[in-house]
This record gives structure tokens, sequence and C-alpha cells, in this order.
């Protein structure tokens, strides 16, 4: 499997407030070094150790547009399993009334996958055949205009962003920073784009170490990330693993 860069927790965590009004000056002409989805400040894996020594995984849903696995939600929902849902604007304005919904669950976490679902880019790079965002003044709309939608309805400003693809390059990082947001990313994606059946999601899910971060998606109720995820938290649970969301 592959790792973050920088997996040490936290060491990146914004330290300031939003800052939008300012962000597009002060970042304004940096040139980006990296880009990637491991690249130092973007947080890829919980903590190997929890409180009570048992095995630890993050489960993280992207909710990039599209449909609903309202299934999956409602499995999650049954057996007590948290999980951080990362929703973006499309996402929303095509589900309000699943997305109140699982707001006020408490079992999940809701977190910013942004507006439009852009890589986060100051110059438009492309990932995973996604065109970026294509300047600072482009990336603060695109985080911006989703946290507010967030909020508008859980009444909470997300903490955690995670872009379109889960890129970055690493002025968009300071720019997160700025914005009061960490970025995302993952150690395991478990059904790479909700593009695997039911059998290898579930394998890549059982594979997993402890403080692996998860990456799924319930937006395509039709693929077999739904029926992998619901073998694989069951087994996990029998052998004693706990699912925490992101703090």
């Amino acid at each position: 499997m592959i790792l973050c860069a920088t997996c040490l927790w936290g060491v990146c965590a914004p330290a300031v407030g939003p800052d939008s009004g300012n962000a597009a000056a002060r970042f304004a002409g940096l040139a980006p070094r990296l880009w990637g989805e491991r690249i130092p400040g973007v947080i890829c894996r919980l903590p190997d150790e929890g409180s009570d020594g048992a095995p630890r995984l993050a489960l993280t849903l992207d909710a990039c547009g599209g449909g609903y696995d309202e299934g999956l939600l409602h499995f999650l929902a049954q057996r007590g399993v948290p999980a951080t849902l990362f929703v973006t604007n499309l996402w929303i304005r095509a589900h309000p009334g699943p997305f109140r919904e699982l707001a006020a669950n408490g079992l999940f976490r809701i977190e910013a996958h942004g507006a439009r679902h852009k890589p986060a880019s100051v110059t438009g790079r492309s990932a995973c055949g996604i065109g970026g965002t294509t300047s600072v003044q482009d990336l603060i709309a695109e985080v911006e205009d989703n946290a507010r939608e967030i909020e508008s309805v859980t009444g909470k400003r997300p903490r955690w962003f995670r872009s379109g693809a889960a890129h970055y390059d690493d002025v968009a990082v300071k720019v997160l920073a700025a914005l009061a947001m960490q970025p995302a990313g993952y150690s395991v994606s478990i059904d790479l784009g909700a593009s695997l059946g039911p059998r290898a999601v579930r394998d890549r899910a059982l594979a997993a170490r402890n403080g692996d971060i998860l990456l799924a998606h319930m937006n395509r109720p039709r693929g077999g990330t739904g029926q992998g995820v619901r073998e694989a938290v069951d087994i996990l649970l029998a052998r004693g693993w706990r699912f925490v969301p992101l703090p």
C-alpha cells in the first residue's frame, strides 16, 4: 500500500481561521512544485494506536455527483459504523432530502468535496481526466461555495476537504490551510473510483492495515461498492476492528 508522504497526525493542520479575503493576494503568482495525492500536508492515515488498543480504520465515502447508495448508508447506520462523507454541491443539490437525513445522523461526519468536484490546482492541472481549478481564486470558490452549502444544512463549517480525484498541488495545500481546511487523502482505495466488483472491494478492505483511511464511493448504487463494503464491514467487526470517523 502507498502511504502519505506526511503521516504524522496533525503536522500540517491549519492554525488559522478562514481567510478567503486575503488568500488570493497572499498566494497569487506562486508556482506549484509538487502535484499528486500524497504530498506534504495531505493526511493519508490515522494514528496507529487507538486508546483501547483495537485496530482502527476510517471509512470515507465520496459523493462526487450522480446517485445515492441508500442501502449502503442504511447498513452502516444499522451496524453503528461511523463514516466520513465527502460531498459535492452537485450531489447535495441532486439529493437534498437524503443529505439532510445523513447530516442529522450523528454517526456520519459531513465534509467538503468541492463545489464542482475539481482537483485542487492553481494552474488548471488535470487528474483522472478531470480539469482542476485554474487559479487561487477559482480554488477558493471551489472550497468556500461547498463549505457554505454544507454549513447551511449542518450548522457546522466542514474542517476537512478532499478535492476531486484527491489531487493537490503544494500551493493549493497552503491555500487550504489559510481557509482552515485540512486536505484529506487516503491510504487504500477499496473501490478504485467505484469501478470494482463486490469481491474485489471486499478483499481490498480486508487487506487494510491498522490506521488506514479507506476511500470508497456512495454515489454509484448500481456498482459493486455497496455489497463489497457490507461484506468487509461484517467480517472486520467480527474480527474486532473498530471504525472511526476522521476527527
